[in-house]
């Protein structure tokens, strides 16, 4: 498995990610065996993230959504998609040891 997997939702669902290292192209990726998995690049673009530990719950996942959308407005950015929560560990890490992020896009500026 890769790191992060992303979970955004999407029409009321669920939509899950897996970012792939870079040293793969979508061609030399296997064949997904689902026809509901599709493959796709993603072009580069700027994410605002935040990063906290612990289970996953709605309650922390509302909490630093918060907090990140309110620290891209006071850096005076431009939010321009949905969130994305990322996750880094297996199921069996504990719970103080996982890395989990709430990632926004945000307008890439001039910079």
């Amino acid at each position: 498995m890769t790191a992060p997997v992303g979970q955004q939702r999407v029409q009321e669902k669920w939509a899950f990610s897996f970012m792939m290292p870079a040293a793969y192209i979508v061609e030399t990726l296997p064949e997904p065996e689902d026809p509901k998995v599709t493959l796709r690049p993603v072009i580069a673009h700027r994410k605002a993230a935040v990063r906290y530990s612990g289970f996953w719950s709605e309650k922390n996942y509302l909490r630093y959504k918060l907090e990140l959308e309110s620290w891209i407005h006071e850096k005076g950015l431009t939010i321009v998609g949905d969130p994305l929560w990322a996750r880094y560990n297996p199921p069996f890490t504990p719970w103080f040891l996982r890395r989990n992020e709430i990632l926004i896009p945000v307008d890439a500026g001039t910079d």
